[in-house]
């Protein structure tokens, strides 16, 4: 892979704030990792308040298979690839992925209803991270 990629990837991470990343591109991939910060221990108050719940969506869920910038239209001014209520089927384009100047079409892998569009166009997402909440 070319170096000048590498850096790219690097300064990706630097700028999202990432741990990690891996891209496959071709028959080549490459996976970077930042250590994670070591923190010390502090005592745990006795009352402490109860951490508030993380937001897990219900339902069947697409997830991002790479780091990038989620787009909702295949250009801007255009029309969604979906809409909340519409039905899908597996293979259907539901979105695309930028990374690294590479436009990466995502594709339902399972039919349904659409439930949820769970990210904005233009946002930065993470590997795994919920995209689409749908109903099959």
């Amino acid at each position: 892979m070319d170096i000048r990629k590498i850096k790219k990837l690097i300064d990706l991470m630097i700028e999202s704030d990432l741990q990690a990343i891996e891209v496959k591109e071709g028959d080549q991939s490459i996976s970077i990792t930042r250590p994670s910060p070591v923190f010390a221990a502090t005592p745990v108050a006795a009352a402490a308040a109860p951490a508030p719940a993380l937001k897990i969506p219900r339902g069947a869920v697409e997830s991002s298979p790479m780091v990038g910038v989620f787009y909702t239209a295949p250009s801007p001014g255009e029309a969604p690839f979906v809409n909340v209520g519409q039905t899908i089927s597996a293979g259907e384009t539901l979105g695309i992925i930028e990374a690294m100047k590479i436009m990466n079409p995502i594709e339902a892998t399972k039919s349904g209803v659409i439930e949820e569009i769970l990210v904005k166009n233009g946002e930065v997402i993470q590997f795994g991270q919920p995209l689409f909440r749908f109903r099959a």
